[in-house]
């Protein structure tokens, strides 16, 4: 199995089990704070791994072009997306809510397609009209058409939009460093939710609340997108998508197992659904003659048939390996997903 799919998939398992968890610790805190105390720990957290593994503070291999996509994921991703999560999981029950979260990947595909250009084939496409169905099913209020009971899943449709353009705009920086790109991201967020909500009369909680939210934070937020960033490289942003969204699986069985909230049918029938469209989007194989065009750029790799090159340098023969690199034009024919070597226009 491609080692980026098993990126996705732990990625997902760490975000899915954090929105339930999320909801039992937001019970004491407010909404905004909460958001901001997730990123914070993921932000603190994953900074720190980064100067330990770099034995001090290294600076960020990013060109100055890619800046505004990151500072975008960031506004969107990490301050818009969490703060409506949060007051949405205060009108919405948990298990609800994860299963919702499964649009993220639509939303994320449909943007990846039709704004980015990243290629959708017709699986892709009939599988987002699958999760959307059961989206649409377990939304649906059932006792009349009341504005009230559709903040909660539209708070979560909001959330899910914004980390899709964060998805969208990460992908343009996903071969710079995954632990900055990550530790930024939290820090910024974190600091920003956090100050906000301090100003709106927030109390931070004590040490006993504070610790595990700062946990969570660190595992669900923070080395989940980590493993996102390592997925984004090597699958793109649609397929990415479609993987993750097999985290509101994990996260509703929490909240039904540990939460005991009530099961009803259009839950079973909307899961159902997007485990249909999940399925499709897991099974799609893409393959086809293509063109590399030239490009020069940094990330680790290994000398495989995209990385025939030269060193200026002297080399141990040690791989995975980082350095800027130049690729030449090159057509061939091989399955492949729209990773940061196939980001190519299809016919």
């Amino acid at each position: 199995m491609n080692i980026s799919i098993l990126y996705a998939l732990a990625a997902a398992a760490l975000f899915g089990a954090s929105t339930p968890l999320a909801k039992c610790l937001g019970l004491s805190i407010h909404p905004v704070l909460l958001a901001g105390l997730l990123y914070l720990g993921s932000g603190v957290g994953l900074l720190a791994v980064r100067l330990l593994r770099d034995k001090g503070w290294q600076r960020p291999r990013l060109a100055p072009g890619e800046w505004p996509w990151l500072l975008g994921a960031i506004g969107f991703g990490g301050v818009l997306g969490p703060v409506a999560l949060m007051l949405a999981l205060t009108r919405t029950p948990a298990a609800s809510a994860s299963l919702l979260l499964n649009l993220e990947s639509v939303l994320t595909a449909l943007l990846a397609w039709v704004v980015f250009k990243e290629n959708a084939d017709r699986r892709i496409v009939l599988g987002m009209a699958v999760i959307v169905a059961g989206g649409v099913v377990l939304a649906w209020p059932g006792a009349g058409l009341q504005l009230h009971s559709l903040l909660g899943p539209l708070g979560v449709a909001v959330a899910c939009l914004c980390w899709a353009i964060d998805n969208n705009l990460t992908r343009k920086v996903s071969a710079s460093d995954a632990l900055f790109l990550a530790g930024i991201k939290g820090l910024v967020a974190g600091a920003v939710n956090t100050a906000l909500a301090l100003l709106l009369g927030a109390q931070l909680p004590g040490l006993a609340l504070l610790a595990p939210t700062l946990l969570v934070g660190l595992l669900g937020y923070g080395v989940s997108l980590v493993l996102f960033v390592l997925a984004l490289r090597g699958l793109g942003s649609a397929r990415t998508g479609a993987y993750f969204s097999t985290a509101p699986f994990l996260g509703a069985a929490i909240a039904l197992l540990v939460l005991g909230e009530p099961v009803t049918a259009s839950f079973w029938l909307a899961a159902a659904l997007m485990a249909v469209g999940v399925w499709i989007h897991l099974t799609e194989h893409h393959a086809h003659e293509h063109q590399h065009e030239p490009m020069a750029h940094t990330h680790p790799h290994v000398h495989d048939e995209h990385h025939q090159h030269s060193h200026d340098f002297a080399w141990d023969g040690v791989e995975p390996h980082v350095h800027p690199h130049q690729h030449q034009p090159l057509r061939h024919s091989h399955a492949h997903f729209p990773d940061i070597h196939h980001r190519h226009d299809h016919p």
